[in-house]
C-alpha cells in the first residue's frame, strides 16, 4: 500500500479524498467510491499502487488518438477499480468487479514499466482500460520516469479527476483522450452515477495546460442519441478549438445495457455530419471499420488514411498537408 495523494484528515479517525469530484468521505476501515482507497486510522492508502491488472503494446490510434504520433506504439496499462459505475462498461470485469478482500494482479515497479515501453519501442505510455485517475499516484511515478526518458504520458480518462490533480500532473501529462459521454446531466448520473459539469471543466482545464486532447463520445440508442445533445457536444468543442478531433463511436451490448441494440450505421454518418456542419475540422467514427481517414479542412484532400487502427497512405510533408501546404494541427512523427 502507498499513502494516498490529495487528501484531508477530518479528525482523528476521519477523511476527506479530494482525488476526484466524488469527494468522498471515508471512514476508517472504509473505501472511496472507486473501492481501491482505503482509510486505515486516519490515513487514506492506495491498495493498488503497482498492482497492474493489464498491459499491452497498442496502436496509439486504439486509445483513440488520430493526432498524437500517429501509427506509433504506446505502452498500454491498467490496475483494477473505477471512479465512475458505467452501466455499459466493457471492462466492467476489471473497474467494477472487485473483491472486497483482495485485488489480484502483478505487480511492476515504475521502473519496469519504463523499461519495457522502450524495449519495446513504443513511443508513450498509455494509463488507460480502466481509469487513470484512481491509479493516480502509480501513474504519477511512472510518468516523471517516461518524462526523463523522452516517453510521453497519454491518459484516457473519464475526466472526472480533480483540477489538482490535474495541475498536478500536468507537466508531465502529454496527451489524453477524455470521454464526453453525453450533455446531459441525467445521464450522468443514471448511467456512470457521476455529474457532468466537472468533465466539461476539465476538458478545457486540460486544453488551457497545453495537453493535447482528443475526445471520444460513444452513441447508445435511446439514451444520449438526442440531436440536440450531439449539437450541443460539437458546439461546446467547437467553442474550444474546432481543431480538437471529435470520436464518435459505435455501441455494442454490454454489462448492463446488454439489451440495447447497436448503433445504427446511418446515425453515426449523421452525427459526423453535424459535427463537420458546426464547424469542426475532424470528426472521426469508431467501432465500426470504416470513418478514421483525416482530410485537409482547408483543401478537403485525404491526407492520412486509416484502416482499422493502421496507416495506410500518407499524404503531408511533417505537420503539412501535401496538396495545399495547410498547416494540420497535432504531433506528427509520419514515415510515408
Amino acid at each position: 500500500m502507498k499513502e494516498a495523494l490529495f487528501y484531508k484528515k477530518i479528525d482523528k479517525k476521519n477523511v476527506k479524498c479530494n482525488l476526484c469530484y466524488h469527494n468522498c468521505i471515508i471512514k476508517d476501515g472504509g473505501r472511496g467510491f472507486c473501492n481501491v482507497r482505503e482509510n486505515k486510522n486516519g490515513t487514506l492508502y492506495s491498495l493498488i499502487y503497482g498492482k497492474v491488472i493489464a498491459n499491452n503494446i497498442d496502436p496509439i490510434e486504439k486509445k483513440p488518438l488520430f493526432h498524437f504520433y500517429p501509427g506509433s506504439k504506446t505502452y498500454s496499462i491498467a490496475t483494477p477499480g473505477c471512479n465512475f459505475k458505467c452501466l455499459h462498461c466493457q471492462n466492467y470485469s476489471i473497474s467494477q468487479n472487485l473483491n472486497n478482500s483482495e485485488i489480484y494482479s502483478k505487480e511492476i515497479l515504475p521502473i519496469d514499466i519504463v523499461k519495457n515501453a522502450i524495449k519495446e519501442g513504443c513511443k508513450s505510455i498509455s494509463y488507460t482500460y480502466t481509469e487513470p485517475t484512481i491509479f493516480f499516484e502509480y501513474a504519477y511515478d511512472i510518468a516523471k520516469i517516461a518524462y526523463k526518458r523522452n516517453l510521453k504520458n497519454i491518459f484516457v480518462t473519464n475526466g472526472y479527476i480533480s483540477k489538482e490533480a490535474i495541475e498536478y500532473i500536468s507537466p508531465f501529462l502529454n496527451g489524453a483522450n477524455i470521454d464526453l459521454k453525453a450533455m446531459s446531466n441525467n445521464f450522468y448520473k443514471d448511467i456512470c452515477k457521476a455529474k457532468l459539469k466537472p468533465v466539461l471543466d476539465n476538458i478545457k482545464l486540460f486544453y488551457d495546460l497545453g495537453i493535447w486532447i482528443e475526445i471520444t463520445t460513444l452513441i447508445i440508442p435511446g439514451y444520449n442519441d438526442k440531436i440536440s445533445d450531439i449539437k450541443k457536444i460539437a458546439d461546446f468543442i467547437k467553442k474550444i478549438d474546432p481543431n480538437i478531433p471529435w470520436h464518435i463511436t459505435r455501441f455494442h451490448p454490454h454489462f448492463k445495457l446488454d439489451n440495447i441494440p447497436m448503433t445504427k450505421l446511418d446515425i453515426l454518418d449523421k452525427f459526423v455530419k453535424i459535427g463537420k456542419n458546426v464547424g469542426l475540422n475532424f470528426v472521426y467514427q469508431g467501432n465500426i471499420g470504416k470513418g478514421e481517414d483525416t482530410y485537409c479542412p482547408n483543401c478537403k484532400n485525404l491526407i492520412i488514411s486509416r484502416d482499422v487502427f493502421k496507416i495506410s497512405k500518407i499524404n503531408m510533408d511533417k505537420n503539412r498537408c501535401s496538396f495545399c501546404n495547410k498547416e494540420i494541427i497535432g504531433f506528427w512523427d509520419l514515415k510515408s
